[in-house]
């Protein structure tokens, strides 16, 4: 087994220098939602290229339908090591607006805020300073062992920030070349400030459907008609109330099938977080939750799925009032997925549930938005539990396994494309102000990022 303390000794004293290296890489003006910064993302690409190769990767830039792939490759020290896919991408956001700024968004600095000590600039904390943690723990166990402990691919992608369109078919055209034994990422955050490590093992998959109720066949005045013609809100608002019982779970027949109960180990480490409804419903003028009843925040949020209504209207809707029984109403209604709950059949139940409740005389219309699958990795995986107390053994509080509310396509296209889980741990912080002006990246994600990486490939190559 290749050791472990010289790789983290060698980090901390060239710390200076992968802070200069990022500073190149920030200053490269990779936004790749304006044609204008065309050349720079290449210039990005290369220089990540370029980087790669100094280290000993065999790497390239591959051109694409839009913003070029870097794609590189690393033998590990043993010929049967395991092979690791690491993702990041190199493309930013606009700066708009300018003026927001402090400093030049693409003259990186480090500075004092608030009494910590942070990267500024573009790009420092999403992704490209999240990415280098990675290269930087690459190039530091090759300075000490001449050697990497896994076969590592890499893939840094140039337009995550502007849509991902060339992503899916660069994988389907490289499936052979890029699959490995599992994906890495790493654009994801701390539980808190600068103490616990998060791995995220779950992410909700989604269901959308616009629901168009349709009852007379014009507004209707209701003086004359109201008590006697179907009114297509009260249809629709009678529907939307029995998407829930009481309690707070969904009545759709079928819809828990897939879905699992989280282990009592892991509710035990969410509520040691300390987190209370409070918390989390406080800032946004809430304090109950509305969920299920008998359930923390943090498990209706990360492992339950979930029917909301993201918008309804018919009828009249302008300024004053006009007295009328609408003809047509409409609503949004998505579903958030967990565990194995299949899409298709979700859209299928619910499409029942709704028809079952329409009058005769009335029609109803569907049209289907989304239909991705949860994603899930077993909480007892190797790769989970390897990575788990890695991170812990180098942050003052141990890891927290969680899952997330939100989707992340490139994860599931792993999944569905290559076959692979992905382990997804990360060092940026809520207040980096990613996507917004000031962007910057805590100096301590930076420096224990890299010593985070070099302890999970050492834990990964462990037999």
């Amino acid at each position: 087994m290749i050791a472990l303390a010289p790789v983290l000794d060698a980090i901390d004293k060239n710390l200076d220098r992968s802070l200069e290296r990022l500073f190149e890489l920030i200053r490269l003006k990779s936004v790749s939602t304006d044609p204008a910064f065309d050349p720079e993302v290449r210039k990005a690409a290369e220089w990540l290229a370029a980087d790669l190769r100094s280290i000993g990767f065999d790497a390239s830039v591959r051109d694409t339908i839009g913003h070029p792939m870097v794609v590189g490759h690393h033998d590990g020290a043993a010929p049967d090591a395991p092979h690791v896919l690491f993702y990041g991408h190199y493309d930013v956001q606009p700066v708009d607006p300018l003026n927001l700024w402090t400093d030049d968004p693409f003259d990186p600095k480090i500075k004092t805020v608030d009494g910590r000590k942070v990267i500024t600039g573009r790009g420092s904390s999403d992704d490209k300073g999240q990415l280098m943690t990675f290269v930087e723990a690459c190039r530091n166990y090759k300075t000490v062992h001449g050697a990497l402990p896994c076969r590592v691919t890499i893939l840094f992608e140039g337009e995550e920030e502007s849509g991902s369109k060339s992503l899916k078919p660069f994988l389907e055209a490289n499936a052979d070349e890029l699959r490995a034994d599992f994906a890495m990422v790493c654009d994801t955050g701390m539980w808190d400030d600068r103490e616990t490590p998060v791995i995220c093992v779950g992410l909700r998959g989604l269901v959308g459907e616009l629901i168009t109720i349709r009852g007379s066949d014009r507004d209707l005045h209701s003086g004359i008609y109201g008590g006697a013609a179907a009114n297509a809100n009260h249809i629709m608002a009678r529907v939307l109330a029995d998407l829930h019982d009481e309690t707070g779970r969904v009545t759709i027949p079928g819809f828990y099938e897939g879905v699992e109960e989280t282990p009592s180990q892991i509710l035990e480490s969410w509520n040691r977080l300390g987190q209370t409804a409070d918390d989390f419903l406080g800032p946004i003028g809430l304090s109950i939750p509305a969920g299920e009843k008998g359930r923390t925040v943090q498990e209706l949020t990360w492992a339950r799925p979930t029917a909301e209504v993201n918008g309804m209207w018919g009828g009249y809707t302008g300024d004053g009032f006009k007295t009328v029984i609408p003809a047509e109403a409409h609503a949004k209604v998505s579903f958030r997925l967990v565990h194995d709950q299949d899409p298709a059949a979700i859209r299928a139940a619910f499409r029942k549930f709704v028809e079952e409740r329409i009058p005769a005389d009335c029609s109803v219309e569907f049209q289907p938005h989304g239909g991705s699958p949860a994603l899930q990795i077993p909480y007892d995986a190797p790769i989970i539990l390897k990575a788990k107390a890695a991170l812990s053994d180098e942050w003052p509080k141990p890891a927290v396994m969680v899952a997330t509310g939100g989707s992340i396509p490139i994860v599931g296209d792993f999944k569905h494309l290559l076959g692979m889980d992905t382990l997804l741990t990360g060092f940026g912080l809520d207040d980096d102000r990613i996507h917004s002006p000031n962007e910057k990246y805590e100096f301590i994600s930076f420096h224990k990022g890299q010593r985070s990486w070099a302890r999970i490939l050492d834990a990964i190559a462990a037999k």
